[in-house]
């Protein structure tokens, strides 16, 4: 069998546009931001060098700082809580539908749905009573009104409704995803696994999850890193109140740079953002790595 073998130079040639494009919209606005982050700047008057004076502010005197990077966190680890009921949900439909792909594809709908259209949604449905709340009209009609609440005020609560709208979100794309790896392993694995004596579950645990560990990785660092960026549903929803009980990282940024107009803070907490991104999606891989060799 004959191998194409194309030079070194003809390859760098196709890759360099790419390369060049993804350094210009990824790599230098990340160092331009770490730059600005060193700076005392408004965005309208001349900056100010400060060396690590917003980072010194950020990590010390910033009192909605380290709330709203524990929220973060926590936001980032309740996301991946759905990612085992999806895998089930898939290994099931996989095996007891013949059209499954219908279901998941219904599932997947509120993917492509506009976010601001979600947070709408879902704003009418945390609704008081008093404003035709769908929520607390359901409790109150089943007789429990000292259930309901004003979901998206009462400081102590309204994050945990935040956590809700976004896990049922993204339920049907990592279910697609799940899905798909799921078909894509042979059907001859699970025959020969019958012959010798396992079927259901105990094929499952012998052939399904090795094999769809590297599928399971994907859905895991797209649910932490993404909800670690989380912004657009917050501030749809809550804009990171009331009183900052639902400001994430993101908002808190946003918030500082657009509201306070202190462009060098808000630098700095996305430059830290960044840095919390990459430490994590290192400590994903290598947890993963480990993973794939206990089972190779």
């Amino acid at each position: 069998m004959k191998v194409l073998k194309v030079p070194a130079r003809t390859i760098a040639v196709f890759v360099l546009p790419c390369l060049l494009l993804y350094v210009c919209l990824v790599f230098i606005p990340i160092l331009v931001s770490v730059y600005t982050g060193l700076l005392k700047w408004d965005g309208l008057s001349a900056a100010t060098f400060i060396g690590l004076g917003n980072f010194k502010d950020m990590f010390v005197n910033d009192p909605v700082f380290w709330p709203s990077v524990k929220r973060t966190l926590l936001y980032a680890v309740a996301s991946m809580v759905e990612i085992p009921l999806c895998l089930l949900m898939a290994i099931l439909l996989n095996r007891y539908l013949r059209r499954g792909n219908t279901l998941v594809s219904i599932y997947f709908t509120p993917v492509i749905l506009s976010v601001v259209i979600i947070g709408q949604l879902w704003k009418t449905v945390y609704n008081p009573t008093s404003m035709g709340g769908m929520l607390n009209g359901v409790l109150v009609s089943l007789g429990l009104e000292s259930w309901t609440h004003n979901w998206l005020t009462e400081p102590q609560i309204a994050m945990y409704a935040l956590y809700f709208v976004s896990l049922w979100q993204y339920f049907g794309y990592h279910l697609l995803i799940q899905y798909t790896g799921v078909q894509n392993i042979p059907d001859e694995l699970y025959e020969a696994a019958k012959i010798d004596g396992a079927d259901g579950f105990k094929a499952d645990r012998y052939i399904t999850l090795p094999l769809i560990v590297p599928i399971f990785k994907i859905s895991i660092v797209l649910a932490f890193i993404g909800s670690l960026q989380a912004f657009d549903l917050v501030m749809v929803m809550t804009a990171g109140g009331p009183a900052h009980a639902t400001d994430v990282i993101s908002t808190h940024m946003y918030n500082s740079s657009f509201g306070s107009f202190k462009y060098g803070y808000g630098s700095a907490i996305a430059t830290f953002l960044v840095v919390v991104c990459l430490v994590f999606t290192g400590v994903i891989n290598m947890i993963f790595n480990r993973i794939d060799r206990k089972f190779n």
